[in-house]
């Protein structure tokens, strides 16, 4: 599945010829945007930050912007690089990157850049966030059957990247706003960062060794609470905010008579009482307090596999 090898990233260097990724003109990254006026998603300050691109070989794309300026790009030079502190770390950032390739992490198609801002090109997802599919009163609620599939999606995302990549330096939060719908209403996780991870003083001393693998247990860890969190808003509809009631609710000890009134009104009772008690015993499992997790990911997602495995396509809710 394209996993990284540690040999690999030994080999990274400055070279600014990304041989897996496509690098963009400005000048089509302008036009593709109708002059950066196709704006998706704007920034605190109200500066767009996303657009909806449309390219002449017919890719539909979203581009992101992640340098700084407020044009738009449009004074920039193809020709002559924007030369600063963070040049280095974007472009090896974006060999790794570009080297994901999952059905379920949203793909970076390629960049582009100039003296002022820098872009990023990734898969259009027509259904915008898994957020605004669950909380916009104007659109379709999404159903119980799609809502255990995004499930699955998030919980294979997530074992690509923390499981399969070795070593793991990608990072992403797991929340309804980084989880992308397709026009199929397939799920991706989105905003993926990676870790500091500097191979030319990397040690072999068995100590450090140990300190970077609690690192990434830890990173682990903290990564499936926010899976169970997910999979609360997944049932019952609700933002989890920051009072924690979501999780609160599900580790008290009367649950089960309280699981069936916590299920999304959106769902107008139509959703399968063994697939919800399924995964609410996932959400309680992934916020148990304590150290360390009570289970993992690809525990999770082998169980939940496992369940619409053996239901097949026949399930009809009542």
């Amino acid at each position: 599945m394209g996993c990284l090898r540690r040999r690999r990233l030994l080999c990274l260097g400055g070279t600014r010829v990304l041989p897996f990724v496509r690098r963009f003109k400005m000048k089509e990254i302008e036009a593709a945007t109708k002059g950066f006026t196709t704006v998706l998603e704007t920034g605190p300050r109200g500066a767009a930050t996303a657009y909806k691109a449309s390219f002449a070989d017919g890719l539909v794309a979203t581009v992101r912007r992640t340098g700084g300026g407020d044009n738009g790009g449009r004074r920039d030079d193809d020709d002559q690089e924007a030369e600063d502190d963070g040049g280095a770390a974007f472009y090896r950032d974006l060999q790794l990157l570009c080297r994901l390739n999952h059905r379920h992490v949203v793909r970076l198609h390629g960049f582009a850049q100039g003296h002022h801002a820098r872009f990023l090109v990734f898969d259009h997802m027509e259904n915008r966030s898994l957020k605004e599919c669950l909380h916009d009163p104007l659109r379709t609620p999404l159903d119980w059957r799609t809502r255990l599939q995004v499930a699955i999606d998030v919980a294979a995302a997530l074992e690509y990247l923390y499981y399969f990549c070795d070593p793991p330096v990608f990072h992403v939060s797991v929340t309804s706003s980084n989880v992308l719908m397709n026009a199929d209403f397939v799920a991706k996780l989105s905003d993926v960062s990676v870790i500091s991870h500097d191979t030319k003083h990397a040690s072999a001393d068995a100590d450090a060794v140990s300190f970077q693998d609690l690192q990434v247990e830890r990173r682990r860890a903290d990564l499936v609470f926010q899976y169970g969190v997910l999979v609360l808003e997944l049932v019952t509809g609700q933002s989890p905010g920051g009072d924690g009631e979501l999780v609160r609710w599900v580790q008290e000890p009367g649950l089960a008579g309280s699981m069936h009134r916590m299920v999304d009104a959106d769902l107008g009772g139509a959703y399968d009482a063994g697939e919800l008690r399924d995964l609410v015993i996932v959400a309680r499992l992934c916020t148990r307090p304590g150290n360390g997790a009570a289970v993992s990911i690809p525990q999770i997602l082998r169980f939940l596999q496992g369940k619409v495995e053996r239901l097949g396509c026949q399930t009809s809710y009542v």
